[in-house]
């Protein structure tokens, strides 16, 4: 596994971030992540968190929903690039998968992995071996590749935007809530995935996941967001070891089930105390 990276070995530095939507909204606050070459690591929180809003603020895909980072800096590969439009930094090999699994309805599977290919200028034939690439890690879109994509199933869905992500040789994918809506062996199914690919191919994933217990089996490194901060990050295995995470995120304390709410005022007025 791997653990917190030295800053020359980070693809991706996000600094001390703050996004405001409608000149008005302060959404994320001071937010710091670092994102290592061939690393995955995982943006952790509730609904409402910022997680996704961190995830656009990498992507550039802010603009389109009236937001923009008003503070700090986005770094990829030593080089500033939140002024970059999104476009651009898809051929710099960022990529990001949608929450919500965005396909077009009305093209069949294999029509939309094809459109993950459309800045590349490598040939056919490198096309056509990815394509092949992709259909190994998701066999069951081989089977249904004639099919309209919007009479698919949410986890065939998925694995279409996964797909189509892959089909532009990304270095990095920001995946955003993989396991939304999907049953739980699903969910286990696209996260093994997410791992071979990040083995066989090198892919780096920055994912933001609800799903904090599955996000730390296959995480190597891990952020918890609450409301627009970081508020504890570290190794993964060690997160999923630490009393605060158990008992506020996972379900699990020495007392049994508690919520998020009921317990953390209690924690943090004790840690201040002591």
């Amino acid at each position: 596994m791997l653990d917190a990276a030295s800053p020359q070995d980070n693809l991706l530095e996000v600094n001390n971030i703050e996004v405001i939507y409608n000149h008005v909204i302060l959404v994320l606050k001071g937010v710091s992540l670092s994102v290592p070459k061939g690393g995955i690591t995982a943006l952790l929180g509730g609904n409402g968190a910022g997680k996704t809003t961190t995830l656009k603020a990498v992507s550039n895909l802010l603009h389109s929903e009236r937001g923009e980072v008003t503070k700090g800096s986005v770094i990829y590969r030593g080089q500033r690039v939140q002024d970059l439009d999104p476009a651009a930094l898809v051929k710099r090999g960022v990529i990001q998968v949608m929450e919500g699994r965005h396909c077009f309805e009305h093209l069949t599977v294999e029509e939309n992995l094809l459109t993950g290919a459309y800045t590349r200028s490598d040939g056919k034939a490198a096309v056509q071996r990815d394509l092949e690439m992709v259909y190994q890690y998701f066999p069951r879109l081989k089977e249904r590749r004639k099919s309209q994509a919007g009479y698919t199933s949410g986890g065939e869905q998925q694995m279409v935007a996964m797909g189509r992500a892959l089909m532009s040789r990304p270095e990095t994918i920001l995946l955003d809530e993989p396991s939304m809506g999907l049953a739980p062996q699903l969910v286990e199914q696209i996260f093994e995935i997410v791992k071979s690919v990040n083995e066989n191919e090198g892919v780096t994933f920055l994912l933001a996941e609800q799903n904090t217990n599955v996000a730390l089996r296959y995480a190597h490194y891990g952020y918890i967001l609450e409301s627009g901060r970081i508020v504890m990050d570290g190794p993964a295995a060690e997160l999923r070891e630490n009393p605060d995470v158990k008992e506020f995120y996972l379900g699990m304390s020495d007392d049994g089930r508690k919520s998020f709410r009921d317990v953390r005022s209690y924690r943090r007025r004790k840690r201040w105390l002591s």
